[in-house]
């Protein structure tokens, strides 16, 4: 008979990962390192169990954007009382 193998959390081990984001695009860079962060670059990526791994960013002052964001990009917080809207 036949069974599937299922990882447990005894089973992985976790390296670490160090990424330049020097002239890398800001999306593309968070979505790399949030699938690590995940484990689902792993063969033996389980929704239910802890098995990403660490990620160290340097460099991340020079990050790119594309378009106009650094210029155009507003933050707004909402503060919860009437007239409470800040905007960065």
């Amino acid at each position: 008979m036949k069974d599937t193998f299922v990882n447990s959390q005894k089973l992985t081990t976790k390296k670490w990962y160090v990424i330049d984001a020097e002239d890398q695009i800001l999306g593309r860079l968070a979505t790399q390192a949030s699938t690590v962060l995940m484990g689902k670059n792993k063969n033996t990526y389980t929704p239910f169990l802890e098995n990403g791994d660490y990620v160290i960013i340097i460099n991340a002052e020079k990050i790119k954007t594309t378009g106009k964001k650094d210029k155009q990009k507003l933050y707004r917080n909402h503060s919860g009382y009437p007239g409470g809207m800040r905007i960065e």
